[in-house]
């Protein structure tokens, strides 16, 4: 939480504010980010006489309070990144301090969090990384004893335990941080279920290098590696089950880099049905064939929906323009795709030119077919088109802004999940249905919001998991905008609406039978929420294929209610 605040602060700060900007120290031990903080602008101060004043975020660790008010003084504008755990052992340590107690600071002397615990102790302050080191310590009239929030805790445990036998008037804090504590006892549960262990994280973080010695200590091989290219595949050759952990200033970008490579390399160079099982699903996926498969089922879904004869040509037409859009949009939103899905970054590297020509030729196809279905399907598709290839870029000239500080249709908050449910609502529903009826009607329009509000569901989830490459590119997203966790209480509260939608729609004759069929396809992306969110799986290839699935799933059941009937 600590980290991924600093995080979002300094990336906030660095799409918003202008003039120099820096950190004071490394925001956080992680290589991967001090690159990304680079490359947006933001520099390490490392001497603040010499630096051009400007904006300074206090990395996550925190620092004593007299570089505070230094810097305020040189005429730098401060923003406070510090952990808030940190934040709380400052406080302890600082009310103890005022009342002329000493400190006793359990963790490693050099570290920049303990630095900054220090600076609290008014000079009364007193570092023990051992148990050997509380046969030195002085007896003092009164102490407080506090933890680095990232030190072993079982460590923690052992000196406090002989601290309180020999001084046991001191005051002991347990001041470790709970993710701290959690990640420790889930790498020692870990080790009993797992072949080999995977650390992922800085090779200078402290509590990353804690996490790998556990692993070690627990008997089992455990690798500590930075990135997904350190990983080599000789070590766990053979294994079956690999345990992966993190340290706290790892990104979750890094992280899922890692799972994916793990993912694929069971299949890199094997022959067998599984193998090609996998190839064919990741090539689906990464060509976005398989979601303009889902576009297709679902316009076939959508046409049982209304009672009108679905044909081919309705769901090609779907599937070619959602094809065209996705592709076309990936290009010119690359950024994101860096952090988001490196994987598919390094696909649309390799094929750019076949992807780009699938594109093209999937967008005049899908024009093509609009317009031998009518006039008015053609202008509409024909729009939406344009829209969604503007998306990416300014529609301002200048520095000319919209309602503030707008110059993209992208730049409007939430903007991305919402225009991709209601272009889908309008390719599966409103176009197929204009072919048949000159005017839209009640039915149509209910039809139109409930799949439209599926999509939404659908597009929110990952727009959850890309979060964090989202916020770094300055895209913000309805998780962004919200939250994690409001998201999912608002994707929760959406899919019981449509659970109550299909009855109440079916009774006032706006939809027919089949809709009760379609809830299967709402349920399922219950379950998805319910993986996501209790953590039964790491959203990696197979998480994105389940999910896609839901709309193929869609056509699954047209096509079987449609032998029924």
């Amino acid at each position: 939480m600590g980290v991924r605040r600093a995080v979002d602060l300094v990336l906030k700060a660095a799409n918003t504010k202008k003039g120099p900007l820096y950190t004071y120290g490394p925001l956080i031990h992680n290589p991967q980010i001090i690159d990304l903080l680079e490359q947006k602008g933001v520099s390490v101060l490392t001497d603040p006489s010499s630096a051009e004043p400007g904006t300074v975020l206090i990395r996550a660790h925190g620092v004593p309070p007299h570089v505070k008010d230094s810097l305020e003084k040189m005429g730098f504008t401060v923003v406070d990144a510090t952990c808030p755990r940190v934040i709380k052992v400052q406080t302890i340590i600082q009310k103890y301090a005022q009342q002329g107690y000493h400190t006793i600071i359990v963790g490693d002397k050099n570290h920049p969090e303990v630095i900054g615990l220090l600076g609290h102790t008014e000079n009364r302050g007193i570092v023990v990384n051992r148990l050997q080191d509380i046969s030195t310590l002085p007896a003092f009239d009164r102490a407080v004893v506090v933890a680095q929030t990232t030190q072993d805790a079982h460590l923690f445990s052992e000196i406090a335990k002989a601290l309180s036998t020999r001084f046991p008037h001191y005051k002991v804090f347990n001041t470790i941080c709970d993710s701290t504590i959690k990640r420790q006892l889930e790498i020692r549960e870990m080790a009993k279920e797992v072949d080999a262990i995977i650390v992922v994280g800085g090779h200078n973080s402290g509590n990353t290098k804690r996490l790998a010695q556990i692993g070690k200590n627990s008997g089992v091989p455990t690798f500590h590696i930075e990135t997904d290219a350190d990983l080599d595949p000789s070590l766990i050759e053979g294994m079956h089950r690999i345990g992966i952990t993190a340290g706290a200033s790892t990104p979750t970008w890094v992280t899922s880099k890692v799972f994916k490579a793990l993912e694929n390399l069971p299949h890199e160079g094997k022959i067998g049905w599984r193998s090609a099982v996998h190839k064919i699903q990741r090539t689906l996926l990464l060509s976005n064939l398989y979601v303009s498969l889902g576009a297709g089922c679902l316009s076939f879904a959508c046409a049982v929906l209304l009672g009108i004869k679905p044909t081919l040509s309705m769901a090609l037409m779907a599937a070619f323009y959602v094809l065209s859009m996705h592709i076309m949009n990936r290009f010119t939103n690359k950024e994101a795709k860096r952090y988001n899905d490196p994987d598919r970054a390094g696909f649309d590297e390799k094929f750019k030119g076949p992807l780009l020509a699938m594109a093209t030729c999937s967008g005049a196809i899908g024009l093509t077919m609009a317009f031998f279905l009518g006039i008015k399907p053609f202008l509409i598709l024909l729009v939406m088109s344009i829209l969604g290839l503007l998306y990416n870029f300014k529609i301002v000239p200048g520095d000319i802004r919209i309602v503030g500080r707008f110059q993209k249709i992208k730049d409007i908050p939430g903007s991305k999940t919402f225009l991709i449910a209601a272009a889908w609502g309008v390719v599966t529903v409103i176009l197929p249905a204009l072919t048949v009826s000159p005017t839209i009607n009640v039915s149509i329009i209910f039809v139109f919001i409930w799949t439209s509000v599926l999509v939404f569901i659908r597009s929110a989830i990952f727009d959850i998991v890309d979060a964090q490459g989202d916020r770094i590119v300055g895209q913000e997203t309805l998780p962004i905008v919200l939250g994690e966790k409001q998201t999912l209480r608002l994707l929760k509260i959406l899919l019981v609406l449509l659970s109550l939608a299909v009855p109440a729609g079916y009774a006032l004759g706006m939809v027919s039978p089949f809709g009760f069929a379609m809830l299967l396809c709402v349920f399922y992306l219950a379950g998805i929420l319910t993986v996501y969110e209790r953590y039964w799986m790491f959203p990696g290839f197979r998480f994105e294929f389940l999910v896609e699935s839901s709309l193929v799933l869609s056509g699954l059941l047209a096509a079987g209610w449609a032998l029924i009937r």
